[in-house]
């Protein structure tokens, strides 16, 4: 296939586009080091008469909480004005027959619950969350419009080399000897392995438009997380301390701004699990997601 991947300077394409390159030919679109050099939050880029049969949307900013309007709108520059700038080009060149778009399980708008499916309501209120429902609702529109099917997957935390975000964060901390996981590490996170993206690509063309939660069937907890992290790191594993404890080490973190190493906020996503149902994509494509814990390198 031909490919076009964007964001190839973020975690996925420094994840993906090598191995992508061993069957297909890729064509990469990224602020820098790329086929095709372009902000699209404030460019339309000039594709040159590619032509292409898959658009893997990849490009969008994640993982920051905003503190000013300005961070605010960067959200919906990079998430909606990028994905239209894109779209805008892609009108010029021959439409690819596949549009890809990596949005999140953030639109849900859940801080816990389990086996969420993709009939659940849109409820994310954060700039992240609303400019990627945003995005998904101008891309159904586009692509009906010019006969691109469109398939939307909704990750949730992504396990790779260097990830980013709170996987990422928690790497750190195992690291550096921070890390304490909270009531034993019971709560339940859904992860999905990012070399699936591959799997998922190249069988996109038997999918049916869509949107789809992507995660393993496993849904680690935390201390599964912190073992199989320590345990490549080469540090001691992580200690427990009781939920009490925990939350006043939280409230006293709420005062102390950026320097804490947890608040309440924190406190609230390390002890509530939060899983999603990936059964639509099992039985769409009869696959089963690699299981992360057996094969997360970081």
């Amino acid at each position: 296939m031909k490919i076009l991947f964007t964001g190839a300077n973020g975690f996925l394409g420094k994840n993906l586009i090598s191995d992508l390159n061993k069957n297909h030919t890729v064509f990469t679109l990224g602020l820098n080091d790329s086929d095709f050099q372009c902000d699209l939050s404030k460019e339309i880029p000039n594709l040159d008469q590619l032509n292409i049969d898959v658009v893997f949307h990849a490009a969008g900013k994640a993982h920051s909480i905003p503190k000013t309007d300005l961070e605010i709108k960067k959200f919906y520059e990079v998430n909606v004005d990028g994905t239209k700038n894109l779209c805008e080009s892609l009108e010029k060149i021959n439409l690819p027959k596949i549009f890809i778009f990596i949005s999140t399980v953030a639109v849900y708008g859940r801080e816990e619950g389990t086996q969420i499916t993709e009939e659940h309501p849109i409820n994310g209120k954060t700039p992240y969350a609303e400019s990627k429902w945003i995005a998904e609702d101008f891309l159904q529109n586009w692509c009906k419009r010019n006969n691109v099917k469109l398939i939307i997957l909704r990750p949730s935390l992504i396990a790779g080399k260097n990830p980013p975000g709170n996987l990422g964060d928690m790497i750190s901390a195992i690291n550096q000897g921070r890390y304490l996981n909270i009531n034993h590490g019971k709560a339940r996170k859904s992860v999905f392995f990012v070399k699936d993206f591959i799997f998922i690509i190249e069988n996109a063309f038997k999918m049916n438009a869509g949107i789809y939660n992507v995660c393993d069937s496993k849904h680690p907890s935390f201390k599964e997380l912190s073992l199989i992290i320590a345990k490549q790191l080469g540090k001691s594993n992580a200690f427990s301390i009781p939920l009490l404890p925990a939350k006043l080490i939280a409230k006293c973190g709420d005062f102390l701004g950026n320097k804490a190493l947890i608040n309440t906020l924190k406190l609230s996503k390390i002890i509530n699990s939060l899983t999603f149902s990936n059964e639509k994509i099992k039985k769409e494509l009869g696959w089963e997601p690699s299981d992360v814990i057996n094969n997360f390198k970081i």
